[in-house]
């Protein structure tokens, strides 16, 4: 699952700015597989930074969440709330991020910042940052996201999520961010769902998507990527799935691939 791409940032002194290296910045991001929150597993916790640490330590990219905190910082965490991971029932938005950084995950870091993570990877490491919000008013967060990202303009780092106005928010407000579309045909198939799939993708305006495993092959994914759309696919926990995956996108969004 590695890849052999280089990291490095591409020589971009002689072309026009954003136009051209832009496909240059989307050929780094997707240069290598991301471990889904994190290389986590066996005491190591999800969107932790052992998990990162761990990532970053075998040249993989990595995949992480984002939710708002109570004073409008950046949070790398999951779920809504903190119950499954800290056994406190409190949401996520009800504390600050200094309340938020002293709460221990299982393996006994703390939940980190945003800015903590980026500062981790320093401009190398391919990261997806999936902004989970519901709703239409993304402001807040997408803000907060675009505050951090912008100390690190050309680093191969994309921004992404299943709710189409968080593109759209960075089409509108940061166009030089690298956005995706996550999306799944599970619970929507047939019309509707291609219905809602094509309306989502033309509000959101990515430069690729990152599709369901299970749904493959998709002929959503397919006609992305004939347009030269890159695609990848979440989350990959199989050899199979691997095998799968590497017939139909670009690169994977994993957790473990059995021997």
């Amino acid at each position: 699952m590695r890849s052999s791409l280089s990291a490095r940032r591409p020589e971009t002194s002689a072309r026009k700015p954003e136009a051209q290296a832009r496909p240059d910045r989307l050929r780094l991001l997707t240069a290598r597989p991301f471990a889904h929150r994190g290389l986590h597993g066996a005491g190591v916790s999800e969107n932790g930074m052992a998990a990162f640490d761990a990532a970053i330590a075998q040249g993989l990219g990595i995949e992480c969440d984002v939710r708002l905190s109570r004073d409008d910082v950046a949070i790398v965490f999951h779920d809504a709330t903190l119950s499954r991971m800290t056994g406190q029932s409190d949401p996520v938005s009800h504390l600050s991020a200094e309340e938020l950084e002293r709460r221990m995950l299982p393996d006994g870091g703390t939940i980190p910042t945003l800015a903590t993570l980026l500062a981790r990877c320093g401009g190398t490491t391919s990261l997806l940052v999936e902004i989970k919000v519901d709703g239409k008013d993304v402001a807040p967060l997408c803000r907060a996201v675009a505050h951090d990202l912008k100390h690190w303009p050309e680093a191969p780092i994309a921004v992404m999520s299943f709710n189409p106005w968080v593109g759209r928010w960075f089409a509108c407000h940061a166009p030089h961010q690298l956005r995706g579309l996550v999306v799944t045909q599970q619970g929507k198939p047939y019309l509707r769902g291609a219905i809602e799939r094509t309306l989502a993708l033309w509000s959101a305006k990515p430069d690729f998507i990152a599709c369901d495993i299970r749904d493959l092959p998709s002929p959503f994914a397919t006609r992305a990527r004939k347009t030269g759309m890159p695609v990848l696919s979440w989350t990959v926990r199989s050899k199979e799935q691997h095998e799968r995956a590497a017939r139909h996108v670009d690169q994977i969004i994993f957790e473990r691939v059995d021997d």
